[in-house]
């Protein structure tokens, strides 16, 4: 016969069971989602310069398998192959004259970024300008990496390489290779993390719609120069700068550009918007 006590320590064992499972299938879940924002190829193989947000490299150069801006994983293993679909109409005009540049800079520019000023961070784009109210106070690293990467004319005739449709909805730019496995030479440390709140039972966060933020390879402190616009709020884990916020004209010009899908049709893959940074400007008021 059990024993009030045994049916309690057996009731015990049975709720811990069902947490572990509900927990297990939580991370799952999470790593999923958060491999919505990693490379679509499984491996990328980069030289120096860093695969920010494409997930080839830490911040010492050595080569990495990590996803793409997310956790450090490969793509999900039950991603299917990309097969090229129909593609919408392009809504852009044809880039400007030019190619990106392929200046480097071994170390982080010298930190002069004024803290309490507005800072302005403006994509001229084949689609439309697209403005973005810059975080210095709260992002000083990032804000004045951008700043110094801009006057360099590093992000003038870049593609934005990459739109997610599915699960978490961003357009990633500021890779001058257009492959996401460029960056300017040096990384950046991560900032204001904690700024859109904790994480959740499942470790992500919801960066809301209209968030600029930096790609990284899911490790600490190994933003570069890619960084992603979010388009519709996007559950992410929380460590991925958010260092701006797009304003509404530019949002207009964002879900253009989303409202054209990806080339794969599975919800991760280039756009089919023409999305090319003619000239990127910082300014100050």
């Amino acid at each position: 016969m059990v024993t009030k006590d045994q049916r309690r320590r057996q009731l015990a064992r049975e709720k811990f069971a069902r947490q572990q499972q509900r927990r297990s299938s939580a991370r799952r879940k999470a790593r999923v989602r958060n491999s919505v924002i990693a490379v679509v190829a499984v491996v990328i193989a980069a030289s120096f310069g860093g695969a920010y947000a494409a997930g080839a490299f830490d911040s010492s150069g050595k080569k990495k398998d990590d996803a793409a801006a997310s956790a450090p994983s490969n793509a999900p293993s039950g991603t299917p192959s990309a097969t090229p679909t129909s593609k919408a109409p392009d809504p852009c005009a044809k880039p400007a004259a030019g190619k990106p540049g392929t200046k480097q800079w071994k170390k982080e520019p010298a930190l002069t970024v004024d803290k309490s000023a507005k800072y302005t961070f403006t994509l001229d784009t084949t689609c439309g300008a697209i403005p973005i109210s810059l975080d210095a106070a709260k992002a000083p690293h990032t804000v004045n990496s951008f700043a110094f990467l801009a006057g360099q004319h590093f992000f003038d005739h870049t593609k934005c390489h990459r739109l997610t449709t599915t699960g978490i909805y961003v357009l990633q730019c500021g890779d001058p290779q257009g492959t996401g496995q460029g960056g300017p030479g040096y990384t950046i440390p991560d900032e204001n993390l904690n700024g859109l709140g904790k994480a959740d039972s499942s470790g992500v966060v919801t960066y809301p719609t209209g968030t600029v933020a930096m790609a990284n390879t899911g490790q600490a402190h190994t933003g570069g120069s890619q960084f992603f616009l979010v388009y519709k709020d996007s559950p992410l884990p929380p460590q991925y700068t958010p260092f701006g916020t797009i304003s509404p004209a530019g949002m207009k010009v964002l879900n253009k550009i989303a409202a054209a899908g990806e080339s794969t049709g599975q919800g991760d893959g280039a756009p089919n918007a023409t999305v090319v940074i003619n000239k990127a400007t910082v300014t100050t008021s």
